[in-house]
């Protein structure tokens, strides 16, 4: 029998019980692949991490998992390790390990609280679109409504940006016909030019991430910032020195609040705040 603690934070808010949930196991040693994968199937949650001895100098190695697969990299789940850890070493800056390079996290600090933290997301690179048109009919949107762009930021996103915050907002999703259309990750928003509304569709099962009622809706999709925000700037929409805030969950009942902001090097980090809710233990 083996005791295995977790901590259960929500992120991208600062009030319990709203945001995107994810699980820590603060102390994974000796856990299999197969046993993590099956932990995260039992936590049924965007994502479970799993925190390891570091290997290259930094704080912590992490493993991120699915309830079907592991991620490289996902900046909710480092942010959330990061305010479970960072209580602990008293620290304003971590670099955590993963299988995609070693992430670097900026926290700030109100006393012994850790009320903000910044990770720094994976370069964004432009991708072509397939099936287009079958993406916008799965939404009940035509050509003649906006044309979408897609980038690669640890996930592939297509974005579909729209007129207003209610047209965000009224979109019905067809899942069968989106899942047929894209294996990608569909981020639909709207600018005002200071605020982002968005929602985040992830269509396909292999994506392993159930929304609230079984939907596969996001509450909080930051992997889709670094790219929306270099976007908007190489448009002049947004200025380098802007800080971008997105506002999503409101549709599945988990109001979250992200913001992003642009470093050298067409770099983006992405925001935010996080509660913990819950802390507690498996035994296997």
């Amino acid at each position: 029998m083996k005791t295995l603690r977790y901590t259960l934070c929500d992120v991208f808010t600062e009030r319990p019980l709203a945001g995107s949930p994810s699980c820590v196991f603060t102390d994974a040693r000796g856990l299999d692949a197969a046993t993590m994968q099956a932990l995260a199937r039992e936590t049924n949650l965007s994502e479970t991490v799993f925190v390891l001895p570091p290997t290259q100098g930094g704080q912590a190695r992490l493993r991120i998992f699915t309830p079907s697969d592991e991620l490289p990299f996902g900046a909710q789940p480092v942010l959330s390790a990061a305010y479970v850890l960072g209580g602990p070493l008293e620290s304003v800056g971590l670099r955590l390990e993963l299988p995609a390079g070693v992430v670097e996290v900026k926290l700030e600090r109100e006393g012994a609280r850790i009320a903000f933290g910044w990770v720094k997301l994976p370069p964004a690179l432009p991708l072509g679109i397939e099936n287009g048109g079958a993406i916008l009919a799965a939404l009940g949107l035509s050509p003649a409504d906006t044309e979408p762009f897609a980038y690669q930021c640890g996930t592939e996103h297509v974005f579909i940006e729209l007129r207003s915050e209610a047209a965000v907002s009224a979109l019905s999703p067809d899942w069968a016909a989106l899942a047929r259309a894209t294996r990608a990750h569909v981020f639909a928003f709207s600018f005002d030019g200071k605020r982002c509304r968005a929602r985040g569709f992830a269509p396909g099962a292999e994506h392993g991430r159930p929304g609230a009622a079984g939907s596969a809706e996001d509450p909080a999709t930051a992997s889709a910032l670094g790219p929306l925000c270099l976007h908007l700037q190489s448009r002049s929409r947004l200025s380098p020195t802007d800080i971008l805030c997105v506002d999503q969950g409101m549709e599945v009942q988990r109001p979250s609040t992200l913001y992003a902001r642009g470093l050298d090097a067409g770099l983006v980090e992405v925001g935010g705040s996080a509660r913990v809710v819950a802390r507690g233990q498996f035994v296997i």
